[in-house]
Formats: C-alpha cells, structure tokens, sequence
C-alpha cells in the first residue's frame, strides 16, 4: 500500500462519516480516526499475520463537516537503506543446522555472498537459504522454527 492509496482511504473515511476505521493486512496495520476536526492514522509495518487480510467495520457516528488534515507519515523510515532477505519458499524457518550448533548468523555480524543464514525445512527437506547480498546483518525478522510463507522478509541487511 502506498502513501496515495493511504491518503484517498483517509478522505473516503473522512466522507463517509465513519470515526474509526481499521485496516490489517499482509505486512501492514492501519488504523484512521477522525475527530472533531482532525483525522489521526496509525501506520504499523508488521510481520505477516496468519490467516486471510481482515477490515474491521467501522463506527459509524454522525459527524457532518469533519475537518480532514493529512497527517499521514510515510511508512518508509531509515530502514529504506536496509536490504531484506526474503524466504524463497513456504516452511519452518530455522537459525541454526542443528539444535546443539550454534546459530548461522546473529545481529551485526558480517555476511558475504553466499553465506548460508538459515534453513527453512519444507516437507522433510531442510533448504539452506544462502544471502545474495554482503553487509551487516541489522535485524532477524523472524523467530526461530516458526512458519514462513513465500517472499517473507526474514532479515535486514545493512549493504554499506
């Protein structure tokens, strides 16, 4: 979802009279509220949520003329610099090869091209998901020997 679907959502909720709306998808939370004469949006990026997009109804109030100010943040912040390592199946995602080895690669540790960062086990096989990029790895957005789906993000990488 980008900044100009976001804003015509929040002057579709602004007409409409709704004072709440609340919206969660794939790999985002959203929620658009509208005061007396303002309209508050709460943007939260989020790991995939089980189960099918959902859309809350919203509370209908009467409110005619509600006043509408964009105050909307693109949800891009510093982490626009960082490359994501994305799961290239469907599978249980696994930090370590074994459960008395030590994990493949943790949090400010350099990786190069090809190293190895984890493995995701799909129907008894365990897949070695190697990096395709070098640099620093910033964040693991996944917990170890949980569920991942297709092209979910599983680590930040600082390239610089």
């Amino acid at each position: 979802m980008d900044i100009k679907e976001i804003q015509n959502l929040i002057k579709f909720v602004a007409k409409s009279g709704a004072s709440e709306v609340k919206l969660e998808m794939e790999d985002i939370k959203l929620t658009i509220k509208t005061g007396s004469e303002k309209t508050e949006t709460t943007i939260v990026q989020a790991a995939p949520l089980q189960g099918m997009p959902q859309m809350q109804a919203p509370v209908v109030a009467a409110q005619p003329g509600v006043e509408v100010t964009n105050t909307v943040a693109p949800p891009v912040k510093e982490e626009s610099k960082y490359i994501t390592i994305k799961s290239p199946i469907i599978g249980t995602f696994y930090r370590k090869p074994a459960p008395d080895k030590p994990n493949f690669t943790e949090v400010g540790k350099e990786i190069k091209t090809g190293d190895t960062v984890c493995v995701i086990e799909a129907m008894k096989l365990f897949n070695e998901i190697e990096s395709e990029i070098s640099g620093k790895i910033v964040k693991v957005l996944v917990d170890d020997s949980t569920p991942v789906e297709f092209d979910q993000p599983l680590f930040l990488v600082d390239p610089s």
